[in-house]
């Protein structure tokens, strides 16, 4: 069976939308990708409600079996994190109305699964999707390719049906990426 997921990258100004299918040997395929927009000149309200319809179109459209959402996490800049936190959870509302799970995913965990380094820049995670999903051209912008990364890192890691041990028998037989995943994956349960 092929996993669709929906992945999202969420911001008040620029909210990455992606949605990937990934077949049981980790082959991922893009089906669509875009960004949502709105001006910090709207009222909060208004911003907030064109994400709403927006995803609800993207939900209704592609119909994916899970949503992954980057986990919010805190930043020095309190006004951005509430933002990213009110898009997150219009996010994750409109999945909850038509029972579609969601999955929390924090920069690190996305970054560790394609790049195989949990400190990967933006540069590298894009070059890496764009490989993985088999695209001649990177997409942008940079959240649209955040999005996808999500996706593409919530697939594999509900295909593997477990987390991957970094240690133990079979830890040898690991890739690097493998390892920094697991150990990305380890580092944030550990700081929740």
């Amino acid at each position: 069976m092929t996993l669709r997921v929906l992945g999202v990258d969420p911001g008040l100004t620029r909210c990455g939308i992606g949605v990937v299918d990934v077949e049981k040997n980790r082959r991922a395929t893009m089906v669509a990708f875009g960004v949502v927009g709105t001006s910090p000149e709207e009222s909060l309200d208004q911003r907030l409600l064109v994400i709403a319809t927006s995803i609800d179109e993207w939900l209704d459209l592609y119909e994916p079996h899970v949503l992954a959402v980057e986990r919010v996490f805190s930043q020095l800049n309190v006004s951005t994190v509430m933002g990213v936190a009110q898009a997150s959870g219009v996010v994750i509302a409109a999945a909850a109305r038509r029972g579609i799970p969601v999955a929390l995913h924090t920069p690190s965990e996305v970054k560790a699964a394609v790049t195989g380094s949990g400190t990967s820049n933006k540069d590298a995670v894009t070059k890496l999707v764009t490989k993985i999903l088999r695209l001649d051209a990177p997409p942008r912008p940079a959240d649209a390719a955040d999005a996808l990364a999500l996706a593409i890192t919530h697939a594999w890691r509900a295909g593997s049906g477990a987390a991957v041990a970094t240690t133990g028998p079979g830890s040898q037989s690991l890739t690097p990426a493998q390892r920094a995943w697991a150990e990305a994956e380890a580092k944030a349960r550990r700081a929740r």
